[in-house]
């Protein structure tokens, strides 16, 4: 029996199907949550359910005209909480020896602790940011784009595409919420690369680097639940480090120099290096089978 395998543009268009789900998802969170109001946990709350609600069911039923969940990466019982656990303690640890050495440095300077605004932060943000990145932004990303790329192409290639789309999907949300705008009335707000505010090249390079470091978590186990604790870790150590103060967090830093901003792609990259070793280290079968990386979708 001869088997045809799809082309590469149609692989790659399969594969963008993912992160324009995500966009459309995010876009439409976007141009929706200024109706829900300003602050609270619970206004938030609302964009987070919503991009959930939209983005996975979606990249389910994508999927599963290809075959089952668990080739996204979606691995169950102690395995995926075994990578979940991993992506969590890799990227903390990595984020306090970079942050610690800057703190050392005098590059950054730390506000009083307060436990227990810490420690609701922490819950709050852990849950928002699961919702509206975190889970559906690596199912959509690591998950979808990841396999269906690894079905057709090698490694580097299809973390190169990945990398790509990543970059890609800010911008395509952004051009959703301003259609949304449009077409409500509404004058849409400024089209870039980058959030209002942020340099968009240093924000993609940012982005460049924290998409290495999630395809490196994603490698590290086969699991997609170690990327997604990489991506929430990276998060909340943001959220806290440079923006705790404005979020009530608890904790924060105050930079004493600008190049204190170069310390987090460096814990990234930290990051992506120990993950990079934990697959060296965990799955010597996969580096003596140089076939193993043809073996299909969810392959990593």
């Amino acid at each position: 029996m001869i088997v045809h395998h799809p082309g590469a543009l149609t692989v790659l268009g399969r594969a963008a199907l993912g992160p324009i789900t995500m966009a459309l998802a995010l876009g439409i969170a976007t141009a929706v949550a200024p109706v829900a109001g300003d602050d609270g946990f619970a206004v938030r709350l609302v964009p987070a359910v919503l991009t959930s609600l939209i983005a996975v069911p979606l990249i389910v039923v994508l999927w599963r005209r290809r075959g089952g969940l668990r080739g996204l990466g979606l691995t169950a019982g102690l395995r995926g909480l075994r990578g979940f656990l991993l992506g969590c303690v890799v990227t903390a640890a990595s984020a306090a020896v970079v942050f610690g050495a800057g703190t050392a440095a005098g590059w950054l300077r730390w506000n009083a602790l307060d436990p227990g605004s810490l420690a609701a932060f922490l819950v709050t943000n852990a849950i928002i940011a699961f919702l509206l990145e975190a889970f559906p932004e690596e199912l959509a990303l690591r998950g979808h784009a990841w396999s269906t790329l690894r079905s057709r192409f090698g490694r580097w290639a299809a973390a190169v595409g990945t990398t790509a789309m990543f970059l890609a999907t800010p911008a395509m949300s952004f051009l959703v919420s301003a259609g949304i705008e449009v077409l409500a009335g509404g004058s849409p707000g400024a089209i870039g690369l980058a959030p209002a505010g942020q340099d968009p090249v240093s924000y993609l390079i940012l982005l460049t680097v924290f998409g290495i470091a999630l395809i490196a978590a994603r490698g590290a186990t086969g699991s997609l639940w170690t990327s997604i604790a990489t991506h929430l870790t990276f998060l909340t150590v943001q959220r806290i480090v440079l923006d705790g103060e404005t979020r009530d967090a608890g904790w924060s830093a105050e930079m004493a120099t600008p190049d204190a901003l170069l310390l987090v792609p460096a814990y990234l990259l930290l990051a992506a290096v120990v993950f990079v070793g934990v697959r060296w280290l965990t799955r010597p079968a996969a580096r003596r089978d140089p076939v193993s990386r043809q073996a299909g979708p969810g392959t990593v």
